[in-house]
């Protein structure tokens, strides 16, 4: 636990950024592949400590819900996962973080984005409505918005995304979606050129 800590302090402190009302640009709040800023300045590798987390620090973001859309469809135009439960069903924050945005964007209908304070963006959207607005802060498991069919849907359910310093990856490495819980594990975040490679860290 001291270890995640530690890292935490040492990225808000990096980043600039203070408990209440972050500074988030203009860019920030209304587009979704933004970069973290000053996240990979110091260091080309950022460890996520899953393993640190206690039950109370995440929550699965649609409990009870079934993934009917898996991660890459497409030939990797999907950039998430889609999970259904019923319309306006009550949608979780992952994680304790900031809202970084919350408002109508293109397909993704009502998006809601949500800064964690190590290093990780979680996104919810194709919501009913948004409970939360940009500069919120949020704990995990607290209600942040409803299930809905807005954007490019078809059928009301959540579009749920992880990613890091702009790039989407598969929630997967984050959450065992059969199980509907966390993968207590490290997991390694790598800048190569333009692209971060996130895998899960090989067992001592």
């Amino acid at each position: 636990m001291k270890r995640f800590l530690i890292s935490i302090i040492y990225i808000a402190l990096s980043l600039g950024v203070q408990a209440k009302n972050p500074p988030f640009t203009p860019m920030e709040i209304n587009h979704i592949r933004v970069a973290t800023p000053g996240l990979f300045n110091n260091c080309k590798r950022l460890e996520l400590h899953l393993d640190s987390l206690s039950d109370k620090d995440y929550s699965f973001p649609l409990p009870g819900g079934k993934v009917i859309s898996n991660y890459g469809r497409g030939n990797g135009r999907h950039t998430g996962i889609d999970i259904k439960t019923f319309a306006r069903d009550t949608i979780r924050s992952a994680f304790d973080g900031v809202v970084r945005m919350s408002k109508p964007y293109s397909a993704y209908g009502n998006v809601i984005v949500v800064r964690h304070n190590f290093g990780l963006e979680t996104i919810y959207s194709h919501n009913f409505k948004n409970l939360v607005q940009s500069g919120d802060t949020v704990k995990a498991g607290q209600p942040i918005a409803l299930t809905g069919r807005t954007g490019r849907a078809t059928t009301e359910h959540l579009h749920f995304e992880t990613r890091v310093n702009g790039q989407p990856f598969n929630p997967n490495i984050v959450f065992n979606m059969e199980a509907r819980a966390l993968r207590k594990e490290c997991i390694l975040c790598t800048k190569n050129g333009n692209s971060i490679v996130v895998k899960p860290a090989a067992k001592k």
